[in-house]
């Protein structure tokens, strides 16, 4: 061949001369990452049906317990018990009587009672939702260890196979000591009851929880099973392998009479989400979301832009080499005697900035051992959170996270904005923060301790003090000045539309509103005209389906005719548990710095002249 190619080349322009080389090559199918539908993984599990059946009852023989050790000269807590609508009264007996008949729950004739709440999950359902705030800051919390995140990830080299296990209303398959069951009660319109299962709330809950799952697979552990909290992981190198794992997984669960919940299940994977990391054979990477706050930071398009930007990068100045040379066009851009021009040599700038910031000069991973803060800021426009460790010489963020507050979920409430920032942290960075001892949380503001020293709160602050008293953190006060990360993270640019106060509307409760303006006389042609592609000059405008009306320098929310969401309003502004029955004037007042609807004056008067409570 390299002979005739030789004599070619001899007698033929080789300009002209084409060469192509063909390569027979096996063709390799992509192999699924998901091999739960394997028939071998149907039999297993189908064989395991019991594991995965509703838990009922107690288990009388399980050797941890959960304890309620209360600090010297403690006092029993107690509390009032909350007005409640019509649906959630139905949904309080029909919930009593199945913690009942589960054996769940007993009478008590404790001293001790608190309220009882109700918060609507995600599939709009009501649960309960107990005020444990008074016990928790009483009782003495437990040291118990939680598994080093590092470590837990070290031992998963080389496996290939993963699955994931979540037990079915873990907590309640926990028994709480018979001598501490007193304090936990909690009393009701239709009696007063205490636990005989771990409930949700409790501060040393998730220790506990970790205890009881160490010792049932303490002899795979480091194995092939990793445990943290209610994420059981199994990992394996070979399919066959994992199959074998998983029955000693399912077996011990079996004999334990734990009851997990296959629809929270994944098996058999070859990659998936485990402790904020994707995990797959080629090896760990953290999510990639940790970042995105400042990734996704868009390009100034003014100098109010400019400065929240300069705001967040200058935080971290110090550990950013040449900062000063590598701002200098973005600073000329905030010069008042010249026309704004995002150039060429302002966005090199902006984009060597952002490419500082998640630099491993700044940006460093997380270690268990290291001195840990959370810093929060809330702004009318979104949240941002920075989560910083201290490396022995100075402060390096290890994560930065910032969200947009939508129409339905702003509250104007600087407490309860402040302390939404904190529960999103405390959501994300979860995995990282329970087990950990004296972590810092700093804000401007002081919502924490506010909140624990209000004698009643409303449902979502209630909910929201339920898994803020898992952590073990202090509050670190700084003024708003100095907070200058996460105070530029809650005004990211990308957020900065305007934002309104509500009470708290559930998302099914977006139809009604959209129904309600289409219907309504007062509001049918004003909504009309804001959904038009040219619409005719006005105060009002939509956003997020919601109809806004700008009056007095502010937003104001539309409240459409409909009996059902005014009455609602009223309530939660007249007579909710936070409220203490208010009078009319303030009532009205309170009202008019949010909504707005014809007849708002009236609806309020004749609401409060025949609230019961107000004419006793």
């Amino acid at each position: 061949m390299a002979k005739y190619f030789r004599a070619t080349c001899a007698y033929e322009r080789t300009e002209e001369i084409g060469l192509c080389f063909l390569r027979t090559v096996a063709v390799v199918e992509a192999q699924p990452t998901d091999l739960s539908s394997d028939p071998r993984v149907v039999r297993l599990l189908d064989e395991f049906a019991d594991v995965f059946e509703s838990p009922t009852g107690i288990v009388l023989d399980r050797p941890i317990s959960h304890e309620i050790i209360l600090e010297v000269g403690a006092l029993s807590p107690k509390g009032c018990i909350y007005l409640m609508s019509k649906e959630e009264l139905t949904v309080l007996r029909a919930q009593l009587d199945d913690l009942l008949d589960k054996g769940w729950i007993r009478p008590s004739s404790s001293p001790y009672g608190v309220p009882v709440l109700f918060v609507r999950k995600k599939n709009k359902d009501l649960r309960i939702c107990i005020d444990y705030r008074k016990l928790n800051a009483q009782t003495v919390k437990n040291a118990g260890p939680l598994p080093r995140i590092d470590d837990l990830l070290e031992r998963l080299g080389g496996a290939k196979f993963f699955s994931k296990l979540d037990l079915k209303s873990g907590y309640h398959q926990i028994l709480i000591r018979p001598q501490d069951r007193y304090k936990i009660a909690f009393k009701t319109r239709y009696g007063h009851f205490e636990w005989v299962v771990m409930p949700f709330g409790l501060t040393n809950a998730p220790t506990t929880f970790q205890a009881a799952m160490t010792n049932e697979f303490r002899a795979m552990l480091d194995r092939f099973v990793l445990v943290y909290l209610d994420d059981i992981l199994v990992y394996s190198r070979t399919l066959e392998e994992h199959l074998d794992h998983l029955r000693r997984v399912l077996g011990t669960l079996r004999r334990a009479k734990f009851k997990a919940n296959r629809d929270k299940c994944e098996f058999v994977r070859q990659e998936l989400e485990y402790l904020g990391h994707f995990v797959t054979p080629q090896g760990i990477s953290p999510l990639s979301d940790k970042i995105q706050a400042v990734q996704d930071w868009p390009e100034p398009r003014n100098v109010t832009d400019v400065r929240s930007f300069l705001g967040l990068t200058g935080y971290y100045q110090r550990f950013i080499k040449g900062y000063l040379k590598i701002t200098g066009h973005l600073f000329k851009l905030q010069c008042k005697d010249q026309p704004f021009d995002f150039g060429t040599d302002a966005r090199e700038s902006f984009l060597a900035l952002k490419a500082a910031l998640l630099s491993a000069e700044v940006l460093r991973t997380y270690h268990p051992l290291l001195p840990t803060r959370i810093t929060t800021d809330a702004s009318s426009y979104g949240i941002g959170v920075v989560f910083e460790q201290h490396d022995g010489v100075d402060w390096h963020p290890v994560e930065y996270f910032s969200k947009k507050v939508s129409v339905v979920h702003s509250i104007d409430d600087a407490h309860k904005k402040e302390l939404l920032a904190f529960v999103h942290a405390l959501k994300r960075w979860r995995h990282f923060l329970l087990g950990r001892r004296h972590f810092r949380w700093v804000t401007h503001d002081n919502p924490f301790i506010f909140y624990k020293s209000e004698d009643t709160v409303n449902n979502t602050i209630a909910r929201w003090m339920t898994f803020i008293d898992q952590l073990d953190f202090f509050p670190d006060h700084i003024p708003g000045k100095s907070n200058r990360f996460a105070n530029a993270l809650s005004r990211h640019p990308g957020h900065c539309t305007a934002v309104y106060s509500t009470f708290e509307i559930e998302d099914d409760l977006w139809d009604s509103f959209i129904r309600g303006y289409q219907a309504d006389p007062e509001f049918r042609d004003k909504y009309a005209n804001c959904s038009s592609p040219n619409p005719t000059p006005s105060h009002y405008r939509i956003q997020e389906g919601y109809l806004l009306l700008h009056s007095r320098g502010k937003d104001l929310l539309c409240v459409p005719q409909d009996s059902h969401l005014r009455t609602r309003l009223l309530g939660e502004f007249h007579d909710a548990p936070a409220t203490g029955h208010f009078g009319i004037n303030r009532t009205i007042g309170r009202l008019r710095e949010r909504f707005w609807w014809p007849g708002l004056l009236d609806d309020v008067t004749h609401y409060c002249e025949s609230c019961e409570v107000c004419r006793r």
